[in-house]
């Protein structure tokens, strides 16, 4: 079984992500740009500057994160994740611009100001990006199976919601 579970910058589908993946014994697959910025020595938002004038970094990201989750069991955290792999559960997880915003402020060490543009950044770049490579619109919900407030519900609650939908699906 592939569950995706997508979300916006700082919306916790990371955290939820990786209770899931060890409460089910998956795989965890959770690429990210972050980490292709921090190997070529830029940050993200340089490289997502970068992505933005040249398409094959996303396609290049993307087919990666296929091949990864190919050979089932487990859990997908991307962006993109609910379009880009054969997910037999799709869960997007949203939160309030400000809760996303603080949990950036904490996670990356800034202040909440800027954190609240960072995120806004983020969010823009990557529709607009994904719109223009794919044509996915990462604002359209019609994709999943549930979503999910972070924004009202702790991650184990969410687990909890996220292990209900599993048993319902019979998965």
């Amino acid at each position: 079984m592939i569950i995706a579970i997508s979300g916006l910058t700082g919306s916790g589908k990371n955290t939820l992500g990786e209770l899931l993946a060890k409460k089910l014994g998956y795989r965890l697959v959770c690429p990210t740009f972050k980490d292709l910025a921090a190997k070529e020595g830029v940050s993200l938002m340089e490289f997502q500057k970068k992505a933005a004038k040249d398409p094959d970094i996303d396609k290049k990201f993307d087919a990666l994160l296929k091949e990864q989750a190919a050979s089932g069991s487990c859990v997908v955290t991307t962006w993109l994740g609910a379009w880009m792999v054969d997910a037999d559960i799709r869960i997007k997880v949203f939160a309030p611009l400000e809760t996303r915003a603080k949990r950036i402020a904490e996670r990356d060490g800034m202040g909440l100001k800027e954190a609240m543009k960072h995120v806004k950044a983020r969010d823009d770049d990557n529709r607009k990006r994904y719109m223009k490579v794919y044509g996915i619109d990462i604002y359209d919900d019609s994709n999943f199976d549930a979503c999910l407030n972070a924004g009202i519900y702790t991650p184990e609650k969410l687990l909890d919601i996220v292990q209900s939908i599993i048993e319902t699906k019979g998965c």
